[in-house]
């Protein structure tokens, strides 16, 4: 039997050969250059009709719950801030302005946020009260989530996932091998590939986010205070954001919010005057 390795190079060689062409870029780089080429094989159409029926369930489950939007300064407070920072959205893509934004939060004490393909944000009410967080810093996480939906990452973790099954198949018919390597195959690109494509996502939404909230007039060193918390709160044995469960360490996104801010604050300056 062929080793695994063998095999996932093959598949990795097939995901590259045969999907060039389906190569772009949902953003441009903005100041912190974070403009790259991505693999996308299925349709933003499709994933954002997606998101606006998972996001729909969502606020319907809560509703019944008795969680959704219960805490109105609180929501009003998320909802100030999103409407300072979707427009410039304008810096990646054009089109961003123009989505069908919406702003909920739910009571709970799980610390996460998230924003969904086509700009559908929600915050948990514990992420913002469990941590203190200031203005400052609810935009650096917003950013960081919008980043997210800007370019794509959804869609574009689905094209990869797409790509290599597709290409992992081929390379199992190749060799000769049953299904059973084929999944074995899965596997290793799971633990090899995808966590990596993951965590530089993150790195690029954190970048792409910074920039985002600094334009849109929030003070970007915030970004530090922010992981932080995020720090402190893991030394104390609270349990992690769920947004930052495949993230750099919190020591290593500080380094990189601290690289970046002489880039950035010239914006937050330009935004404040």
């Amino acid at each position: 039997m062929a080793p695994l390795y063998k095999l996932i190079a093959l598949a990795l060689t097939a995901i590259t050969v045969g999907t060039t062409a389906s190569c772009e870029s949902t953003t441009s780089g903005g100041v912190v250059g974070a403009e790259r080429k991505q693999l996308l094989l299925v349709s933003s159409t499709e994933l954002d009709q997606m998101a606006v029926k998972a996001y729909s369930q969502l606020q319907a489950e809560s509703r019944k719950k008795g969680t959704l939007n219960t805490e109105p300064g609180l929501t009003s407070r998320v909802r100030a801030i999103a409407s300072r920072i979707t427009p410039q959205t304008r810096a990646f893509r054009a089109d961003a302005p123009g989505w069908k934004w919406e702003v909920n939060t739910i009571s709970s004490d799980e610390l996460n946020a998230f924003c969904m393909p086509g700009g559908k944000i929600m915050f948990y009410t514990g992420l913002i009260k469990r941590l203190n967080l200031s203005d400052d810093e609810i935009a650096v996480v917003m950013g960081h989530e919008i980043a997210h939906a800007l370019r794509e990452h959804s869609r574009e973790q689905v094209s990869q996932a797409i790509a290599a099954q597709t290409a992992i198949g081929i390379g199992a018919a190749l060799l000769g091998l049953g299904d059973g390597a084929a999944g074995l195959a899965n596997a290793g690109y799971e633990a090899l590939i995808a966590t990596t494509f993951s965590r530089n996502d993150e790195s690029e939404a954190d970048r792409i986010g910074l920039e985002l909230s600094a334009r849109a007039g929030y003070d970007p060193r915030a970004g530090v205070t922010l992981w932080q918390k995020m720090l402190k709160a893991g030394q104390s044995g609270s349990r992690p954001p769920e947004f930052l469960s495949t993230h750099p360490a919190e020591t290593s996104r500080i380094q990189q919010i601290e690289a970046l801010l002489p880039t950035v604050i010239p914006l937050y300056q330009a935004a404040k005057r």
